[in-house]
């Protein structure tokens, strides 16, 4: 079945005929008729899964952009290859491989088999007073990421998580969707990783000193050369590579929504294969989503990135499947169907 009109016919009868009033499973049903339609099967699946986390870090972070040091980013890698993050934590309690990625961690991380390492360059530059990425070096990041998904979904991957980490890097999805979208920087700047209100408005200045640099509406790739990201610039490309392989993405916070936000824009015929998890606690989150026209599937006051609400959401893609594959029909199930009139 490739034609889609004719799929998407065939997938709401089979949702509408379960043993259920129709809709009453409300955003679950909706969900299901995305992963059929993203998938081009009548039976999609969520498993295998697997989380693509992309490290990174900011030249801007000099700049005092964030609470926290840059070394962290090395420091949190290390954490993820130890098994100790909320990440490992959920992607072992549901079951998912967690691939964890230097997309360009300024400190030296050690071999590690669950480790690769991109080597396109080690940090951005500071993109107060410069870009942060040539056009090649996006390139090389976008093709980086989406060679990367593409094998995971030739291996028989049906679901990609997308998780970052990078000290800084809500500094760069806020002037990625600022620029992009054109939403007001004081909309979307928030706290991050916990500055305080005083904090906030250090950083809101200094993303307006950032922006007068390249002012105006800029396309996703000189966005992405002008305010960085190599993290982002990754999980736009496995969002691209995945979803031209009919493979779903499920789409964490606020700066995997920034990199789904390039990626659509980029290629708009691939929303259907994003997956909204979670609307985050970042303030900006909401007004993004709203550019995008998604709908999360989760509101739980998180802020932590690294994958971790698209790790709690991914239940409800494994439940969608198995209703839309395993619930019964009336007919099957000898129940009386809604008499009409």
């Amino acid at each position: 079945m490739t034609h889609s009109s004719e799929l998407e016919a065939v997938v709401q009868q089979a949702i509408d005929i379960k043993t259920k009033p129709p809709g009453s499973l409300g955003s679950i049903e909706a969900l299901a008729l995305q992963m059929a339609l993203a998938q081009k099967t009548d039976a999609p699946q969520a498993d295998p899964a697997c989380l693509l986390l992309f490290a990174g870090d900011h030249g801007l972070v000099e700049a005092g952009v964030s609470a926290w040091p840059s070394e962290v980013t090395a420091q949190m890698v290390l954490n993820f290859l130890a098994g100790g993050a909320a990440a490992n934590v959920f992607a072992r309690t549901n079951g998912l491989d967690i691939q964890v990625v230097d997309a360009g961690v300024v400190g030296d991380l050690p071999d590690h088999p669950e480790l690769i390492r991109a080597n396109i360059r080690k940090g951005t530059r500071n993109a107060l007073n410069k870009n942060a990425l040539t056009p090649e070096e996006v390139d090389s990041a976008l093709d980086f990421g989406a060679d990367l998904a593409r094998e995971k979904v030739s291996s028989g991957i049906k679901v990609i998580a997308l998780g970052e980490m990078g000290i800084g890097n809500t500094s760069s999805a806020t002037l990625l969707a600022h620029s992009i979208e054109g939403i007001d920087l004081e909309t979307l700047t928030g706290p991050g990783a916990g500055l305080d209100h005083e904090g906030v408005s250090r950083k809101l200045e200094v993303l307006k000193q950032t922006v007068a640099r390249r002012p105006g509406k800029l396309s996703p790739k000189e966005a992405l050369a002008a305010f960085g990201g190599l993290e982002i610039c990754m999980m736009a490309g496995a969002m691209i590579g995945a979803a031209q392989s009919d493979a779903i993405v499920l789409v964490d916070g606020f700066i995997a929504s920034a990199a789904a936000l390039v990626a659509l824009r980029m290629h708009p015929e691939l929303t259907g294969n994003a997956v909204f998890a979670h609307m985050s606690k970042e303030p900006g989150h909401k007004a993004m989503l709203e550019t995008i026209g998604a709908k999360p599937l989760l509101d739980l006051d998180l802020r932590l990135g690294e994958g971790s609400g698209a790790l709690l959401a991914f239940p409800l893609l494994r439940n969608a499947c198995a209703m839309l594959n395993e619930m019964a029909t009336f007919e099957s199930a000898g129940v009386s169907g809604k008499e009409d009139g």
